[in-house]
């Protein structure tokens, strides 16, 4: 939106898809050009979720993660295929956005547990983003649903109920999740030891 100077969100899904074909390559260029330094490079993966539907894509799609993490340099860098899918686009339950779109794809991976990081400290107490951090969560209810608050920004689809929503679609097949503040230093590593502050979602 910023590339082609809109002031807000467009509302029309030609709109929206012609902004993710203009999107993607600019958000892959600032990933190239971060990683760049660590002499690291980024692999870009683009799904609709009607492929992780095929067992076929789904088993292949696999095998392209597992070969790109065995070449040590490469980071996977996994979207929603934007201009093709109209999921994220009209915010309907497949994707809807890459919240759930990286629960489906710890669950291929086999992941130990899912990082989700985000702008708060974590699931807090009252839906305005007040009260206390809610350091565990054993089960996903409508108790705490109800303090995830609404939508995301108007930049974007998601906010607090959708990364509930994608923690539950992980904690369904033995996936535990962390959401965490990703304006923290060290977030990443710190959640490999367990030990960054935010909130565990497993049983």
């Amino acid at each position: 939106m910023q590339a082609l100077r809109m002031k807000k969100r467009p509302s029309s899904r030609p709109e929206l898809q012609a902004c993710a074909t203009i999107g993607q390559p600019l958000l892959m260029r600032a990933y190239a050009d971060a990683l760049a330094p660590h002499r690291l490079l980024a692999a870009q993966i683009l799904l609709t979720s009607w492929d992780l539907d095929s067992r076929h894509i789904y088993e292949n799609t696999r095998a392209t993660l597992q070969t790109l993490l065995r070449q040590k340099r490469a980071v996977p860098v996994f979207n929603e295929n934007d201009a093709l899918s109209f999921e994220e686009i009209a915010l309907l339950n497949a994707f809807g956005d890459n919240d759930r779109l990286s629960a489906h794809v710890a669950i291929l991976a086999k992941a130990d547990r899912l990082v989700i990081l985000t702008d708060a400290p974590g699931l807090m107490s009252r839906p305005d983003g007040g009260g206390q951090l809610i350091r565990r969560v054993r089960k996903i209810d409508d108790k705490v649903l109800a303090c995830a608050g609404g939508a995301g920004s108007a930049g974007s689809v998601g906010g607090m109920r959708s990364k509930l929503e994608a923690a539950r679609i992980a904690l369904a097949r033995g996936v535990p999740v962390l959401i965490a503040d990703g304006r923290r230093s060290g977030v990443l590593l710190e959640s490999v030891k367990a030990s960054v502050p935010g909130t565990w979602i497993a049983r």
